[in-house]
Parts: C-alpha cells; sequence; structure tokens
C-alpha cells in the first residue's frame, strides 16, 4: 500500500501510556498513517520529542484536544486513550464527523446500568454503547461487525489475560463454571501514567499487594465477555495486584475440574483444550504453564498460556500471559482497526519484539 493510499489514523489522548505505544506501532504501520496526535500535555511539540518514533510520525505536532476534535473530519479512524468519561463525550463526535472509532478506555465495555457503581457515573450515551461492537479476536470472530462497525470498544488488559486463561476450558466442558478465581497481577502501567504518592517509585518498589479487592471494574468484564461468549453461568471472583515493574500482566485462574471430565487423562484434556483453541489464533502460543513468563511477552502483542490439572484433587490452573500496553491496549485496538478496514489481523503486528533475557 502506497503511502497515498494508507488510511489516516489519529490518537486522541497520545501522552498516555497506552497513546505511546499505539504511536510506537502507528509510525511503522505498513496500511495506516498517523495523522493526528492530541494532548494538550504536548501541544504544539513534535511527537518525535517524547515517544520513540522515527519518519513522518516523528515530526508530527501534537494538537490540543480541542483543536484534534476539528480534525475528526480528515481521518478514516481515531483511537480514543482517554477516561472512560472522555470517551463517552468525544466518541459521537468522531462519529458525527464521519471517522470511525477505537475506544481503548471502558466507557463502552458494559451494560448502562454498570456504569454507577463499578466507573462512578451515569452513563451518557446509552444508545451508542448498545451499538458499539466489543470485540477480543481471539474469543469471538467478530470480522464481519467489525467492518461495518462504527465504534469498537477494545478490551481490558485484565479482562483479556482472564478470559483468555479460562474459556477455552469452559467451551470444553472441562472445568466447573462457579467458582473461578482469578489472582491477576500487572506491572505499574497498567494504572496510567496519572502521578500519585501511591505509585511513586518509593512506594512500588520492593513491595506487592493487591489493590480494589473486591470492587475492580474488570471484574464485570470479565464476567459480561465470558457470558457473550457461552459461559453465561460462569462467576469469577477477580482480584488484581501490583507488581514493582513496569509492564505485563499473569493471571492465574483457579479452578473445580468437572466430575469425569477429561476421561482417563485430564491433564491431557485441559492442554489439548488451550491447543485447539489456539488453532488459527496467530498471537496465542501454547506451551507448558512453568514457561508462562512477562519476558516473553513484553513488548508485544503474544498471548502464553498454559494449564495443569490435578485429577485426584479435582483442581486446575491455567495461566496466561500478556503485555498490558499492547495485547491488553494498543496492539490489541490495531489488531481490531486492521479487521474494520479488511485488513489482515497480524498486519503491523508481528514485528513487534520484546527482549530475552
Amino acid at each position: 500500500m502506497s503511502e497515498i493510499a494508507k488510511l489516516r489514523a489519529g490518537i486522541v489522548g497520545v501522552s498516555g501510556y497506552s497513546g505511546m505505544e499505539l504511536a510506537r506501532i502507528l509510525a511503522v504501520h505498513p496500511a495506516f498513517a498517523l495523522s493526528v496526535v492530541t494532548t494538550d500535555k504536548w501541544q504544539g511539540k513534535c511527537l518525535g520529542q517524547f515517544v520513540a518514533v522515527n519518519g513522518p510520525a516523528s515530526e508530527l505536532a501534537c494538537v490540543s484536544h480541542l483543536e484534534g476534535q476539528e480534525l475528526f473530519r480528515s481521518l478514516d479512524v481515531v483511537f480514543f486513550c482517554t477516561p472512560a468519561e472522555a470517551s463517552v463525550t468525544l466518541a459521537p463526535i468522531a462519529i458525527v464527523a464521519g471517522t470511525r472509532v477505537v475506544d481503548l478506555s471502558g466507557a463502552f465495555r458494559l451494560g448502562a446500568e454498570d456504569y454507577p457503581q463499578w466507573y462512578g457515573f451515569a452513563h451518557g450515551n446509552p444508545d451508542l454503547l448498545r451499538n458499539a461492537v466489543y470485540s477480543m479476536p481471539e474469543v469471538a470472530d467478530m470480522s464481519a461487525r467489525l467492518r461495518t462497525a462504527k465504534l469498537v470498544s477494545n478490551p481490558g488488559c485484565y479482562p483479556t489475560a482472564s478470559t483468555l486463561s479460562v474459556l477455552p476450558l469452559l467451551r470444553a466442558g472441562l472445568i466447573e463454571p462457579d467458582p473461578i478465581f482469578i489472582d491477576a497481577k500487572s506491572g505499574t502501567t497498567g494504572a496510567g501514567r496519572k502521578g500519585t504518592e501511591d505509585f511513586s517509585f518509593s512506594e512500588i518498589a520492593d513491595d506487592f499487594r493487591a489493590y480494589r479487592v473486591l470492587r475492580h471494574q474488570h471484574q464485570p468484564e470479565i464476567e459480561r465477555v465470558l457470558a457473550l461468549n457461552g459461559a453465561a453461568s460462569a462467576k469469577v471472583t477477580f482480584t488484581p495486584h501490583l507488581l514493582p515493574i513496569r509492564r505485563g500482566i499473569l493471571a492465574a485462574a483457579y479452578c473445580r475440574l468437572r466430575v469425569g471430565a477429561g476421561g482417563s487423562d485430564p491433564a491431557q484434556a485441559v492442554k489439548q483444550a488451550l491447543v485447539d483453541f489456539a488453532v488459527g489464533k496467530p498471537f496465542v502460543h501454547i506451551v507448558t504453564p512453568d514457561e508462562v513468563r512477562l519476558r516473553a511477552v513484553v513488548g508485544t502483542n503474544r498471548v502464553l498460556m498454559g494449564v495443569a490439572a490435578d485429577a485426584q484433587r479435582g483442581v486446575v490452573v491455567s495461566i496466561a500471559a500478556i503485555d498490558n500496553l499492547v495485547k491488553g491496549a494498543a496492539g490489541q485496538a490495531v489488531q481490531n482497526a486492521n479487521m474494520m478496514f479488511g485488513l489482515p489481523e497480524t498486519t503491523g503486528l508481528l514485528a513487534l519484539a520484546g527482549h530475552m533475557p
């Protein structure tokens, strides 16, 4: 695809961690041209001063959020890396301007009735919420709906890792849907870039803790994704933890093996369920549970998964690891945008490189 034929893309909120990661991906994407980036923080300065990108994207001038709204009409797609309440307000403006939207916030992930409890505000656009297409590509083939979607809701980082850890086993009928306990751990970038005392170096370093216990907004999203994809009776208890590292999520799901499931070899059956699930999914890689580690996924759009079963105790442990900023945010957003415009879902994502060791 020539430079002239490239699709024009914009990022609202480029100075946040997800926005920066998205700029890194789009700057070298063969089919999208990064054309508009908004941030009041860096207004008037070149993107390359703050994000390690080369080429035309490096010289792209950052504009204010208000000025960016006037430029929506020049774009084919705009990615919102904004707080949920801001996305509720801005997404309709972009759609009216004629551009398509991929929203990376939580603004369009739940039912309208859930927002006061889990996000602390009443949803201001329930009609748009009902028409939004929530797309986790490995969970359901949404390609037909994505081709015509005006607004795509990108999944949360914790729900991506958590859903992928258990859905293959639920679909195969190998685990009980209730109870499921998910113990998930994330690097500090999952909390965003806004500075607070709780996320300062002195508070994070050499420490480890749970947070938002039984009140995290991703709990209902996990159950909703499972319900929409054949596991309506799944009941999840989700606990997030903060690791003293920058990025990556590792989610461990603790489940009950269904009585009689897996025949004479449940351990092989649960592994086979993951292997079968991964067929045709280029970013999903199945390894032993001891090999699921963050270094193997950070910087990439990969998902690493492993599972083990103890038939005597009736216990299954399934583990998934992702980069919270790539597969958990910007990479998955580009994956969805690729499919919106009829491109292979892997376009611009296979060359993303992590580092080992």
